[in-house]
């Protein structure tokens, strides 16, 4: 009769301590929201042009246009402009122009102060990545918590954070404009209807002989 007992309670603080571990670390993948989420992140980069007399010289415009060119600007960068007004904010803005943006009001704090006669411009860009994947951390088996597995969600959460053109939708979502064209909603659908069907045509003839010459 002692020795059954003994086994019991072996047997129930083994138990006890499986269950503690797989609900502690565990936890977060007890349901079915993946913990590998996207997370966006932000950074600004700075670059001063010389404006004398509040105007860009040409050389200094090449020049902003050859650090757009190296730092890649594109679709979803925001482009502000620090301590200019007028005939440089204009030029800067003309320069954006070329890679489809516009220059955004006011500016983000950065280190520093731009010198005497000079312009600064900042480019933000947010960044979207699924940190710690691929995940293997914890092993499949044995899964006594029924916990999601630790790379669960990466595949999909890392694809969605590499092909979403501007990140920060991931935050906060793409208001609608105030106006709306039906046509642009309507065409991906109209396109579909008014494809011919792939056999229309008929089936092509394939032969498997060699043509003589």
């Amino acid at each position: 009769m002692r020795s059954k007992l003994v086994l019991i309670a072996l047997g129930s603080t083994l138990a006890a301590c499986t269950n503690s571990m797989a609900r502690g670390p565990d936890a977060p993948a007890a349901g079915m929201a993946s913990v590998n989420v996207p997370v966006v992140s932000r950074a600004d980069y700075v670059f001063d042009v010389g404006a004398p007399g509040g105007v860009l010289a040409s050389s200094e415009a090449a020049r902003l246009d050859g650090w757009f060119q190296g730092l890649d600007v594109r679709y979803g960068d925001d482009i502000y402009v620090d301590g200019a007004s007028g005939a440089a904010r204009e030029q800067i803005a003309d320069v954006a122009g070329r890679y489809g943006l516009a220059v955004m009001p006011g500016a983000p704090v950065t280190a520093g102060a731009p010198a005497p006669d000079m312009v600064r411009v900042v480019v933000s860009r947010t960044v979207a990545n699924v940190p710690n994947c691929p995940n293997w951390s914890v092993p499949s088996a044995p899964n006594y918590a029924n916990a999601l597995m630790s790379n669960y969600g990466c595949a999909v959460n890392g694809n969605l954070a590499a092909m979403v053109a501007n990140p920060e939708d991931l935050l906060r979502g793409r208001e609608t404009s105030a106006t709306s064209d039906a046509r642009t909603a309507t065409k991906p659908v109209s396109v579909y209807r008014n494809a011919p069907p792939t056999g229309a045509s008929g089936l092509l003839e394939i032969s498997t002989k060699k043509d003589d010459k």
